[in-house]
């Protein structure tokens, strides 16, 4: 079974369409990739369609990311979603504004969200909350991140960005274990420093991350999907980016 998959945020300029989205998936099947993570699509393509496109690509749906305010506002369609993209994981790709200001906010998402967990739990489907840096920011001593992991239900599970943990200045290896038995999904993004020496994404393995370890501690704890995005691409040809990428991790036996 494949574990290797492209987020399609890093795509979404052309996503927009229908026919915008199939072209897509043929490119990213044309590349290599067996899976897609689905984000970013626009709201008005219908949930058939992508559902055909993934079946006539011959493309999983290993993950999706999905607004927070659509998992307490109708559970059922998302689980009527996920279910007709034979997807079992439901991710949030960051927790909303409202919540950041301090760790009763954190504390609060952490209460809500393990709600919606708990719920997916039991249609069979799994939770899954993606982090940026500012997760990482101390609130008396703990962190945010640290706070949504102590607080939040075993079936509230991380989707950790290895940028997003380096940028926000901790070790990605040491919270790889950290979610031990809590993480299935995991984003793998490179970091490297531009001519003026600051932080950007970078494809994998183009970068400054430790992917040999990185990709170690994943195999250790058991991560089912190894899901590359890349946010901002400065300039190159997104799909030539993933591309970049892919040969990469299965040069090292990501597959």
């Amino acid at each position: 079974m494949t574990q290797l998959g492209a987020q399609m945020f890093t795509v979404r300029a052309f996503t927009q369409t229908e026919s915008d989205l199939l072209s897509t998936f043929r490119k990213l099947r044309a590349i290599g990739y067996e899976a897609v993570q689905i984000s970013a699509i626009s709201a008005g393509i219908p949930v058939p369609a992508v559902a055909a496109g993934l079946k006539e690509t011959g493309l999983a749906c290993a993950a999706t990311h999905i607004s927070f305010d659509d998992c307490k506002k109708d559970l059922a369609a998302v689980v009527e979603k996920h279910r007709a993209w034979g997807c079992e994981y439901v991710g949030v790709g960051s927790m909303p504004e409202e919540y950041r200001a301090d760790a009763a906010g954190f504390a609060r998402f952490a209460r809500e969200a393990s709600d919606v967990a708990d719920a997916l739990a039991k249609e069979g489907l799994k939770f899954v909350y993606h982090n940026h840096n500012f997760e990482f920011r101390s609130f008396g001593g703990k962190t945010g991140m640290e706070i949504l992991f102590e607080e939040t239900s075993p079936n509230f599970q991380f989707e950790l960005d290895t940028f997003w943990v380096q940028k926000g200045a901790s070790d990605v290896r040491a919270w790889i274990e950290k979610v031990r038995g809590r993480m299935d999904v995991v984003h793998f993004k490179d970091m490297a420093l531009d001519d003026k020496s600051e932080q950007v994404m970078a494809e994998i393995g183009q970068g400054n991350l430790n992917w040999d370890g990185i990709i170690a501690a994943c195999r250790d704890i058991g991560v089912k999907w190894y899901l590359v995005e890349q946010d901002d691409c400065r300039g190159r040809d997104p799909f030539e980016s993933l591309k970049i990428s892919y040969d990469f991790l299965t040069s090292k036996g990501v597959k």
